[in-house]
């Protein structure tokens, strides 16, 4: 599904990624780890096409389709999401104004109202959070756990194909996470789609199982492994690697 070769990429001439080559499967499940700095996060911006990032080499491909040079809504098209570290708030629109616009765009029909709703509502119960968030402005007022629950709604309303999830746990006390980790366990298992997990440590790992684990450091993957490399790190910290 995602083919990233020999990725160089620069923020105001400082070179973050160093030729990084990674390949996620149709329906895998991948963590990406390594300690703060080590531009695990800006992963996330280049794909989805963060303006104030260059890439300088190497190609992106996302299910046959070169995505270097498409833009941030070209790339959302092609069914790619991310659950930010740090949802930010969107005053003056709403949950649903901004759900059925996206799902107008990616359709190309009109949303109907009664079905959008009643998705919505079956939704909200799912991760317990009111109704109410449905006619709010987006993650304006909400707290992080509320703001993640935000993001998740929108997941489940968009279906995208790959899920990125940056620093998930941040925020969230334990039974936010065990909530938000089940959301997306339960999608991963009614849609199979592809999930990269972005972390420094194992706690999400105990709730969603991957089947790759990735070591992040100087800009490129240095390691590669199952569960049992997290589990190293944990035992050892990254100054091992």
């Amino acid at each position: 599904m995602l083919q990233i070769k020999n990725l160089t990429a620069s923020v105001e001439r400082k070179k973050i990624i160093n030729g990084l080559d990674l390949e996620i499967n149709d329906s895998e499940i991948h963590v990406l780890m390594g300690p703060n700095g080590v531009g695990k996060s800006t992963i996330c911006k280049i794909l989805l096409k963060d303006e104030n990032y260059t890439i300088s080499s190497g190609v992106i491909i996302f299910n046959g389709t070169k995505i270097n040079d498409l833009n941030t809504t070209e790339v959302a098209r092609l069914g790619i999401y991310l659950v930010n570290q740090n949802p930010i708030g969107i005053e003056g629109v709403t949950n649903a104004e901004m759900l059925r616009t996206a799902l107008s765009d990616i359709t190309g029909e009109r949303v109907g109202i009664f079905e959008f709703n009643k998705k919505l509502e079956n939704i909200c119960k799912e991760l317990d959070i009111p109704k109410e968030f449905i006619h709010r402005e987006i993650n304006v007022g909400m707290s992080g756990g509320e703001r993640k629950k935000n993001e998740l709604m929108h997941l489940w309303m968009l279906e995208p194909k790959f899920i990125i999830l940056d620093e998930l746990d941040s925020g969230l006390d334990v039974d936010a996470l065990k909530v938000v980790s089940e959301s997306i366990n339960k999608y991963y298992e009614k849609f199979k789609p592809s999930i990269l997990i972005i972390t420094h440590h194992n706690k999400i790992l105990e709730y969603i199982k991957p089947h790759k684990v990735h070591v992040l450091k100087d800009g490129k993957i240095i390691k590669s492994g199952d569960i049992t490399l997290a589990k190293e790190i944990e035992n050892s910290g990254f100054t091992a690697f």
